[in-house]
């Protein structure tokens, strides 16, 4: 029998590891909100400048709403505005951005795949220098890229932008990083026995288990690519060419300089908040497919 009881020194315990938790609790909720503001707050003042009238932007608080609802009338003026170039511009960017990220997915996915499931002479090499191409900025190989595109004729092309950006050394890592954890080896060496192609494996049964991985991959490619403006600025001369992001740039060039076109700036705004709409509708749409686990039960234990 014991004289002294534990008891009160576990309550003790527990009620400081209760608090302890508790104010952890309280301080990543904080965290998270403080993100979410840093993010949400430049979209939530976009979205409110777009309704405002050129004199409002200037007049009133930033996320206060202006006088008068001008949201309809600025949309028009965006679509309207040098002969509606603005819409050709919107093309443009889904052409740059979509084909790169498909092409660019599809290359990511098939190397790291490779990477994880098979052996091959210089693998770790060739890893190596994928992981090094990482960490070079891409304003260090804006030049050297534009003079070998400039060589061969593809400058103030779709090509000029399309080519660079479906290579994706991030996308590479990544797709590697997933393959080995959610495509057993085990399957691969059961589809082997059943007489299946290497080719057959990896459409089979590699892609659909690497979907939630890919997607990443796509949304990653995709916004850089949309987002990009260094590269399609020293690749195209043709306005015609020009992405959003170099064609809004442009607008707000003009809006700048003064004159007449200082009633620019609530059509660049506008303009603006339209070209993020595509990317959070893609965002929201595919966020469905970032599923975990898609393995769980491919391989009896």
């Amino acid at each position: 029998m014991s004289f002294f009881s534990t008891e009160p020194a576990r309550r003790s315990t527990s009620r400081s590891d209760a608090r302890r938790r508790k104010q952890t609790s309280k301080l990543t909720t904080v965290l998270v909100w403080a993100c979410a503001a840093y993010f949400l707050l430049p979209l939530l003042w976009l979205g409110i400048s777009s309704t405002k009238t050129n004199s409002d932007l200037f007049s009133t608080f930033g996320f206060s709403f202006g006088n008068e609802f001008a949201l309809f009338d600025n949309i028009a003026s965006v679509f309207t505005f040098q002969d509606g170039v603005f819409l050709r511009w919107v093309g443009n960017t889904v052409l740059y951005a979509g084909t790169s990220a498909l092409i660019a997915t599809a290359l990511a996915t098939a190397a790291g795949y490779a990477f994880a499931k098979y052996d091959f002479g210089g693998k770790a090499a060739i890893f190596a220098v994928v992981l090094g191409s990482i960490m070079i900025p891409l304003t260090a190989l804006a030049l050297p890229t534009y003079l070998m595109f400039s060589g061969m004729g593809l400058t103030n092309t779709p090509w000029a932008v399309i080519l660079p950006s479906v290579v994706s050394p991030f996308g590479v890592f990544l797709m590697r990083v997933y393959a080995t954890d959610s495509v057993p080896d085990q399957v691969i060496e059961a589809a082997r026995i059943d007489g299946s192609s290497e080719l057959s494996i990896f459409f089979r049964f590699g892609v659909p288990l690497m979907a939630p991985g890919m997607v990443t991959v796509f949304l990653f490619a995709l916004v850089a690519t949309w987002n990009n403006y260094f590269l399609p600025l020293i690749m195209l001369s043709d306005s015609a060419l020009y992405p959003l992001t170099v064609g809004l740039a442009q607008w707000q060039s003009m809006s700048a300089a003064g004159g007449g076109s200082q009633a620019l700036f609530s059509t660049v705004i506008t303009g603006s908040f339209i070209s993020i709409v595509p990317l959070i509708v893609v965002f929201l749409y595919l966020q469905k497919f970032w599923q975990s686990g898609l393995a769980a039960g491919s391989v009896k234990e």
